[in-house]
């Protein structure tokens, strides 16, 4: 048994060099085993370039969408925007980018426009059972959440860029970082987010006001926190920021409460359930950054993006505890440089987005 997860983890680390044919024969014991794939995306188009990938989700078609910041390309790598050119690389590619599960750009778009107020700073992208596509943003005047159709076509507006009013108000948000929606009921449920330190529900439609909750399903409050440290007692409010809100097959609510390093876990009425910290030891940036559920139909496992660890952790999603992990921190091919977002598609393949540095899209295929 214990040979074979070694073997695992080997196809893990040398992906590239023994074939990923060759992976997906191995058996293995407990949770599932992934192996990163190196060509995956294949090179953008023309004289495109990514800056860091904020955002990653798959829609019903197993198209993986990625929402990057052109704005933080460096001056060294957009010589060809200068008159006269001052290199040949690059310009920023478009914010949104579509691809198929094989890696090729489908389409792209995404920007200022009229009628809408495109974020400073992009965060998070979500693609509902329509099509549509959401995302969010965490500049400092980024109070707002967009929906668009796939093509680009801007749909509604919900809040408004420059106008915010704490936790507890019911008309404006406060710095999002994104959002899930539950199609049973037409709710959109927002991770409010870098300024506010709540889980805020709005009708998905219109946007009006159904509900929020703040850390144990308490009301939020916007005092001053000490920092977090591992020696106290855990917070009664949640940290800066919220980070993500994913939403279960049996009707949980999974908070991403990044800075006091755990998972909090609620009815969608906003009860408190329980409660996950992970490398509660973890200080700087926080451990939990994202988090997507399992494809099987009992959704047994969490796969969690560790941005201040560099790893992905499977954890068990009755218990919490920590299964296995991968990667490790650095810019190679199955490592990572601050792993900002998870996402999953059908077949149960991983994808993550990294921002700082890293500033990349990476995909793990599941091998057993």
């Amino acid at each position: 048994m214990k040979q074979k997860n070694i073997v695992g983890v080997a196809c893990i680390a040398f992906a590239g060099l023994l074939p990923l044919a060759a992976c997906q024969h191995i058996p293995f014991a407990g949770p599932p085993h992934f192996s990163v794939d190196p060509y995956w995306p294949k090179p953008l188009p023309g004289n495109w370039m990514l800056g860091q990938v904020a955002g990653i989700a798959v829609d019903r078609n197993d198209h993986i969408w990625i929402l990057h910041r052109p704005g933080t390309l460096l001056d060294d790598e957009k010589g060809a925007l200068q008159h006269p050119p001052a290199t040949r690389c690059c310009t920023p590619a478009p914010p949104v980018l579509e691809f198929d599960g094989a890696g090729n750009l489908y389409r792209s778009w995404g920007g200022p426009g009229k009628g809408y107020d495109w974020p400073e700073s992009e965060h998070g992208i979500y693609v509902d059972g329509s099509g549509n596509v959401w995302i969010a943003g965490n500049g400092a005047k980024d109070h707002q959440v967009l929906e668009f159709t796939a093509d680009g076509r801007f749909l509604r507006q919900f809040g408004k860029a420059g106008s915010t009013g704490g936790s507890n108000n019911e008309k404006l948000l406060g710095r999002p970082a994104g959002v899930e929606l539950d199609p049973e009921v037409n709710e959109l449920y927002v991770a409010d987010g870098y300024q506010n330190r709540r889980v805020l529900v709005l009708d998905a439609s219109t946007g009006a006001y159904k509900r929020h909750w703040g850390a144990y399903g308490n009301r939020p409050s916007d005092e001053k926190l000490p920092p977090y440290s591992p020696a106290r007692l855990p917070s009664r409010q949640f940290g800066n920021p919220v980070h993500c809100a994913r939403l279960s097959r049996d009707g949980r609510v999974y908070v991403c409460d990044r800075a006091n390093d755990r998972i909090q876990v609620f009815e969608r009425s906003g009860r408190f359930v329980t409660e996950f910290r992970v490398e509660p030891e973890t200080l700087q940036n926080g451990s939990v950054w994202d988090l997507v559920l399992s494809q099987d139909r009992e959704q047994k496992y969490i796969f969690m993006a560790d941005g201040a660890n560099g790893e992905v952790l499977t954890l068990e999603r009755d218990t919490g505890k920590v299964l296995s992990r991968f990667g490790r921190p650095g810019r190679m091919a199955g490592e990572f440089k601050w792993v900002h977002n998870i996402a999953i598609d059908s077949k149960g393949n991983l994808y993550t987005s990294e921002v700082g540095t890293g500033r990349r899209a990476q995909k793990f295929a599941r091998i057993n």
